[in-house]
């Protein structure tokens, strides 16, 4: 053989394996490699893991960690300028819009419950939450047992909405629902007293709180109806991406790095008013972090 047919049968073979590693890429990794671009869907309000800073950029615990998923997938396609988009997203649109491609990962303050699981995919657990309620102190309302036939706020879409009626179900409260279409919504009407208490996920309302014009009024429930995991959203039946996203994340835990992000948002001065959430690790989440896992709650 001579060397130009040589250096044509390589060249071919070059042209083939190429044609056959793009071929190998599926769902959100194919997405990307061909649109040039990911979108991530994040939320307006759920301090501190996604929201807004004054500048009007997504910010939070979350956003940081999917920071780090969007980092693999450059490296991976190895596309360094791969864009990064940023959508919006609420409790109640954050799932059809992952199913529908307007967004390829949702970075936010989602449960990871079987039930979803039958729609989307998640990452390892990056949080343990527990379900409580945020009163105002002068309220004289302590106990979950006080709220019967009161009116409380939920946010649309969450977790928290069953719960609610699951519990009222068993021990026969008579509340009234009335429903935010966000957390600073929902934390409004109950600081507004339209309703006496909001509930939603401690850490949540501890965001909340701590970002309102007078956070001493305010006290967080001790009970609570259900503890749940975090984590991000993706597309159900995408292999390829759930193992990057796994092994990513994964990576960040077992090398404990986490604890550094986790410091950064929860014992630390946050934007946008430098207001410490006092939030250290408890047991739950040094248990997900020293064994990542996406499984999720009954």
């Amino acid at each position: 053989m001579t060397a130009f047919k040589q250096a044509a049968l390589f060249a071919c073979l070059t042209i083939v394996s190429a044609a056959a590693h793009a071929q190998a890429l599926t769902g959100t990794l194919q997405k990307a490699k061909e649109t040039g671009a990911i979108t991530v869907g994040y939320r307006e309000s759920s301090i501190p893991f996604s929201y807004l800073d004054n500048a009007g950029k997504p910010i939070g615990y979350a956003i940081d960690l999917c920071g780090k998923i969007v980092d693999a997938v450059k490296a991976e396609l190895k596309m360094p300028n791969l864009k990064v988009n940023y959508s919006p997203v609420t409790s109640s649109n954050r799932i059809p819009l992952l199913e529908n491609g307007t967004i390829d990962l949702e970075c936010g303050s989602t449960t990871n419950s079987v039930a979803r699981q039958k729609q989307v995919a998640f990452g390892p657990t990056y949080f343990v939450i527990n379900v409580s309620a945020a009163v105002k102190k002068d309220s004289g309302i302590e106990r979950f047992e006080q709220l019967k036939g009161k009116t409380i706020v939920t946010t649309s879409g969450t977790t928290s909405v069953p719960l609610l009626k699951k519990y009222a179900k068993a021990e026969d409260a008579d509340f009234k629902e009335i429903y935010g279409k966000d957390h600073a919504e929902s934390f409004l009407l109950m600081a507004d007293g339209r309703a006496v208490a909001f509930v939603m996920d401690d850490i949540l309302l501890a965001g909340q709180i701590a970002n309102s014009k007078d956070p001493s009024g305010y006290r967080i429930l001790a009970g609570s109806l259900r503890s749940e995991p975090y984590s991000m959203m993706l597309r159900k039946n995408d292999p390829q991406f759930k193992a990057l996203v796994d092994k990513t994340i994964g990576a960040v835990m077992k090398s404990g790095e986490i604890h550094q992000i986790y410091k950064k948002w929860f014992t630390s001065a946050i934007p946008p008013k430098g207001i410490n959430l006092n939030f250290p690790e408890n047991a739950a989440n040094k248990e997900a972090f020293a064994n990542p896992n996406d499984k999720g709650v009954e």
